[in-house]
């Protein structure tokens, strides 16, 4: 199986230091700061990337068990809001999500929505943190 690797760099203090995230593919690269964590600053933070991981992995999977029950989706758009509580801790993930698939009922959707809330690799990895999930199927 692949593997994956992003890089990080942390200069100076923690409330007067600056840093850069990187992935490993070169598709992003942005600046950090105790500001862009921790109040309203410029730039990104651990937790927005984790989010952006995890509504990814999640759509791709949830599209993954559709498909394979024979439904193919026309869109699943999914948001993650991360929650940092104090410590720093992530006490909590929201996983919003709606699809468009046709023929398949609201039960059904549910159903496959859990299944990839509980399985899709970033959520394995995210076992830590309590993760909820709003699922909307629209018509």
């Amino acid at each position: 199986m692949a593997v994956r690797t992003s890089s990080a760099e942390w200069k100076g203090s923690l409330k007067e230091g600056a840093g850069t995230m990187k992935l490993g593919s070169g598709a992003y690269e942005g600046p950090f700061t105790y500001a862009s964590r921790f109040e309203s600053g410029p730039g990104t933070n651990p937790e927005e990337l984790i989010g952006a991981a995890h509504a990814g992995c999640f759509s791709m999977y949830l599209s993954a068990l559709l498909t394979s029950a024979g439904f193919t989706p026309r869109r699943i758009h999914t948001t993650a809001t991360v929650h940092l509580g104090e410590g720093p801790t992530i006490t909590l993930i929201e996983l919003n999500t709606e699809a468009e698939v046709p023929r398949l009922s609201e039960a059904a959707f549910l159903e496959h929505a859990e299944a990839a809330k509980k399985n899709c690799p970033v959520s394995k990895a995210l076992a830590g943190p309590e993760i909820r999930l709003h699922a909307q199927l629209k018509v």
